[in-house]
This record gives C-alpha cells, sequence and structure tokens, in this order.
C-alpha cells in the first residue's frame, strides 16, 4: 500500500519515523495470545491492526502463544485461537510459536540477571510479597531475602528448577526499586513455581516465567520491532526495555507502543466473565451468538469482511472509550447488504384465507433477489394461493394510532403481489387471532387530510400449504444495560437475549439450504442458516445477524425501548 493511501494514526506516524530514522529495516509484529480462553472481538482489534501493519509495510507478523500459565491453558484454545485468525482473513505463514518454544533461552537468561546482581531468590509468600509492595502513594518494603547473594540465589534458583520446593515457597524476583512509583517496578516476579501438566512440555519444567519477563525476551528473541499491546501495559513499558537493558540486547530492540482496547457496549471483554457465563450455563458455550467471541460472532453469521470493517472504522486511539454496538451493526449491515439475497419468510404465523380465491388456486410470480437491481442473479418464483400466512404483529384488531398495517376494514399491499383486504377474523378463548378471512381488491387510493393521496403499506407473506417450516432464533443484546459490570447478572442480563421462533415459515424457493447460507428476510433483517445444528434435521435453524435497523435506539425493540413505551 502506497503510503499517502494507509489510515493515519499514531501508531503508524512512530513507524514511520523508525523507518525514516533508520532504527529498523523493515516491520515485525506479532498476535501473542494466552491460550486461556477464546478470542473475543477485541483480540480481533489487535489481529487486524498487527496483521494489517504488516502487510501495509511489507512485513511480517507472528502468531505467539503465551503458554506460561500451564494451569489455565488447554489445547482446545490453542486450535480455536489459530482458527479465528484465519477466518479473520490473516496468515502467519510458517511463524507460528509459543513462549514454551524459549523456556531453556528464558532460564538461561534469568541466570544471567541473578550473576548481574539483578535478580534474586525471595522466600516471601505470594500474600508477603503483596504487602511489602506498597501502594501508590506509599513506597514497598525490601524484601528481608533481597541482599541475598549471586551464588546463593543462583543455587536456590537451579534447586526451584529440580523441583525441591513447594509451590508458593519461592520465586526469582528482579531487583529494582521497591520505592519506585510505579508498582510494576518494585522487584517483580520473574519466576515462580507452579507444579502443573504443560500442554507442550508436560512436566518437563516446574517453575515458569511471568509475562512481563517472556513477553519482552520472546519478542527479542523473534526480531520484533513493534511490540503492539493495549494500554493497561503502558506502565509495563519501562519493566519491558529494563529486562532487556539488563541482559544487553543487541540493538535494535523492540518498541513496545500502547493503544486503547476496545470496550464494546452491551457486552464484556473479560475473559474470567466470559468462563463464567459458559460455566453457569447463562449461553449455550462458548460459541453462543449472543457472546463477543469470535467463534460466536462467526456463528451468528457475521463475515469476516464486516469485522474488519468495524476494525478499520473504530479506528485506533490512545485513550480508553467505550464503543456503541451500533458501530457493529451497522458494519454488519453495510458489509451484507450488497452481496446476500432478499428472500420472505414469516416468523410468527397467522393463518389468511383469501375468500374470493378459488380452492386450488395458485398464481406465479417472478421476484427479484435485489429488487433495486432485478438483472443481479436473476429471481426466483413465489406463489399466491388462497390460504397465505402473514406476520402476526402486522395485524391488529383496534389499531392504535400510527399502525399502518392490516385490520378489519383496512388494507394492505402483498409483497409482490395484490391488495388485501381483512373482511373479518377469528379468535380463540383467550382472544389470540386465530385466523384472518380476506379479499384481495383492486389498487385502493385514499385521500388523506391534506388531500394526498394514500396507497397501503406493504406486507411480506408467504403461500400456508407449500411455505417450508422453520426455527428462527431472534438474538438480541446479551445484556440489558450498556456497560454491565458482571458483578449482579441477574440484574444486568438481557431476558430477551434469544427469541426462539420454532413455528416460522419459509417462501418455497428456500430448498437445499446449507450452513452459512446468509439471506436477508425482507422487513426483518439478515439471518443465517446456523452451522452448528441449522440443516440437520426436518426444518432448518436460522440465526439471526442484525435487524435492518437499530431497534434500540429507534426505540424499537430492547428493554430500554419497552420501558419507554410503558412511560408514554
Amino acid at each position: 500500500m502506497d503510503t499517502e493511501e494507509r489510515p493515519k494514526n499514531f501508531i503508524r506516524t512512530f513507524i514511520d519515523e523508525d523507518l525514516a530514522s533508520g532504527r529498523y529495516k523493515g516491520v515485525a509484529t506479532r498476535f501473542p495470545p494466552e491460550p486461556n480462553g477464546y478470542l473475543h472481538i477485541g483480540h480481533a482489534k489487535s489481529i487486524c491492526l498487527n496483521f494489517g501493519l504488516a502487510r501495509d509495510y511489507g512485513g511480517h507478523t507472528n502468531l505467539r502463544f503465551d503458554d506460561t500459565n500451564p494451569a489455565k491453558e488447554d489445547v482446545e484454545y490453542v486450535d480455536s485461537i489459530q482458527e479465528d485468525v484465519r477466518w479473520l482473513g490473516f496468515s502467519w505463514d510458517d511463524r507460528l510459536y509459543y513462549a514454551s518454544d524459549y523456556f531453556e533461552r528464558l532460564y538461561e537468561c534469568a541466570e544471567r540477571l541473578i550473576l548481574s546482581g539483578d535478580a534474586f531468590v525471595c522466600d516471601l509468600s505470594p500474600e508477603e510479597m503483596r504487602a511489602y509492595r506498597g501502594t501508590l502513594t506509599e513506597p514497598g518494603k525490601d524484601s528481608p531475602y533481597r541482599g541475598r547473594s549471586a551464588q546463593e540465589s543462583l543455587d536456590l534458583f537451579r534447586r526451584m528448577r529440580a523441583g525441591e520446593f513447594p509451590e508458593g515457597s519461592r520465586s526469582l524476583r528482579a531487583r529494582i526499586d521497591m520505592a519506585s512509583p510505579n508498582i510494576n517496578m518494585r522487584d517483580p516476579a520473574v519466576y515462580r513455581i507452579k507444579k502443573a501438566e504443560h500442554h507442550r512440555t508436560g512436566s518437563k519444567w516446574v517453575i515458569y516465567p511471568m509475562y512481563d519477563y517472556a513477553h519482552c525476551v520472546s519478542d527479542a528473541i523473534e526480531g520484533i520491532t513493534h511490540s503492539i499491546c493495549t494500554l493497561e501495559f503502558e506502565d509495563h513499558r519501562p519493566l519491558y526495555d529494563w529486562f532487556l537493558e539488563k541482559l544487553a540486547w543487541p540493538q535494535p530492540r523492540p518498541r513496545q507502543i500502547e493503544f486503547a482496547r476496545l470496550n464494546l457496549e452491551y457486552t464484556m471483554m473479560s475473559k474470567r466473565r466470559l468462563l463464567q457465563l459458559v460455566k453457569d450455563g447463562r449461553v449455550e458455550g462458548w460459541d453462543d451468538p449472543r457472546l463477543p467471541t469470535v467463534a460466536a460472532i462467526r456463528r451468528r453469521g457475521f463475515t469476516p469482511s464486516s469485522i474488519r470493517l468495524f476494525c478499520e472504522r473504530i479506528g485506533v486511539a490512545k485513550k480508553d472509550s467505550w464503543i456503541e454496538i451500533d458501530w457493529l451493526e451497522k458494519a454488519a449491515r453495510d458489509d451484507l447488504n450488497p452481496s446476500v439475497r432478499r428472500v420472505m419468510a414469516v416468523l410468527d404465523p397467522v393463518r389468511a384465507v383469501i375468500e374470493n380465491l378459488p380452492e386450488g388456486y395458485e398464481e406465479r410470480i417472478p421476484a427479484p433477489y435485489f429488487p433495486d437491481e432485478p438483472e443481479r442473479m436473476g429471481s426466483r418464483e413465489l406463489i399466491l394461493t388462497r390460504e397465505i400466512f402473514i406476520e402476526r404483529e402486522d395485524f391488529m384488531i383496534e389499531p392504535v394510532k400510527g399502525f399502518l398495517r392490516l385490520s378489519p376494514g383496512r388494507e394492505v399491499r402483498l409483497r409482490w403481489a395484490a391488495y388485501l383486504k381483512c373482511v373479518g377474523y377469528e379468535t380463540d378463548s383467550a382472544g389470540n387471532v386465530t385466523l384472518l378471512r380476506c379479499e384481495l381488491t383492486q389498487e385502493p387510493a385514499g385521500v388523506d387530510a391534506k388531500g394526498k393521496t394514500v396507497r397501503p403499506n406493504i406486507i411480506h407473506w408467504v403461500p400456508a400449504g407449500l411455505s417450508l417450516p422453520a426455527t428462527v432464533r431472534l438474538y438480541d443484546r446479551l445484556f440489558k444495560v450498556p456497560r454491565p459490570s458482571g458483578e449482579d447478572l441477574d440484574s444486568e442480563l438481557n431476558p430477551e437475549s434469544l427469541v426462539v421462533r420454532a413455528n416460522a415459515r419459509l417462501e418455497p424457493s428456500l430448498t437445499g439450504l446449507s450452513p452459512w447460507d446468509r439471506f436477508q428476510f425482507e422487513r426483518l433483517g439478515y439471518f443465517m442458516v446456523d452451522p452448528v445444528s441449522g440443516a440437520g434435521g426436518p426444518a432448518p435453524v436460522f440465526n439471526r445477524i442484525v435487524s435492518l435497523k437499530d431497534g434500540w435506539a429507534r426505540g424499537g425493540r430492547g428493554p430500554q425501548a419497552a420501558q419507554a413505551r410503558k412511560g408514554r
């Protein structure tokens, strides 16, 4: 990409300066996830940023798993992360690495820190270390073991590796400054004892490096030029540089740059909170389409290009902020609109009998898949019969002000077909409408109070006897508050985040469906055949990707909209 065509942001400015000054000859980035959960859309932003920068500058990106905490890691997560990166459209080629690839070298570097007097073995427990650490306003206290000689610490460190000591009894700490205003520089831990089976190294190691140490050394080993992190690591940058300086790492060393993480309204980006939702059974799993995980977004029906478009639009910032979820939904609509075929489906059907049509009547009506561009992708055949299904919400016995659809004595236009007038209806004992009695009419035209011609609204429909059964899952925002804390899930979760329409009906053309098939159901939104359970049973299962408009903002749906309607 030509320099003039690149979207401008402060990270690109830094890279441009580094290349112009000769600090680096090229650009090498990395994406370093921990394999302790599924990636979410915040990680997707980081993936797009790291791989996108390297692509635009003719460089490369490494995929490196930070597998330094075996108690929380799993091969399932390793596999899912690789699938997510590929799905987003990026490739690491042959540059797949693990922090565990460098365990021996990391250990050797740690011994060098001990011998140079920059690290010592500490016998304080984790709780005691926290107590000695101090606060933001008070300095910490030196560990009573801080004065250990290099030889004693080296001996203890080697015995830690040999497994002589119990977990939590000793650690290796950097010797920096317990009075530093930056708490991260107050003699942080470098290694801890953890006797857990590692998914790659088995039981070979019983000591594991801490992230701040393993991360910078791994970057340096791989020749990373720009180590791009989220903003919470800004205060860790002095430690990142300190380790490489004390190890006398050859120049040029990696440069850490921080950007604001993605905070998306009506969801959460905490792996711990997401894991809680999964374990508590509040969602179906990591790929539940209500979650912000990449697996869930993929299953719901978002396309990779829509996620890349979303990440491009929100840009890169230096300050944390909240992004309205409308940005994500609009990116999906803008991405799907040009390519997804329009068809008709009725999600909550009520039967309508057209009494002035004979039994067995069938009228075949050609209808283009793209009404604004009829020549695109051809057309399909609709079939008008004596009995049809329409949406239950498109009929009201006593229409309220502003209701412009079907009601007794009122007419509507059937999409691609004739005008329909309601001449009667039937209800059950509870007052629910069970049947509409209708007639086809000539094109009506009313006149409003200002003398303006008014024509009926258009509604969608399907032929009753020829329509196809389907189950449709209407997914909505998982939380009913914009910025959930996760502390009180019962009050924050949206009880309407999933509504299942088990009796939906599809137009007859929708046969032979396959998982991942996407359509726009006219007037209803964008939908996709569920890849897990969508095409295997007697009726396909569809997931709603996104509605046609943001009903929450417009007062059309969601808990806030319902509350607003009650208040009017």
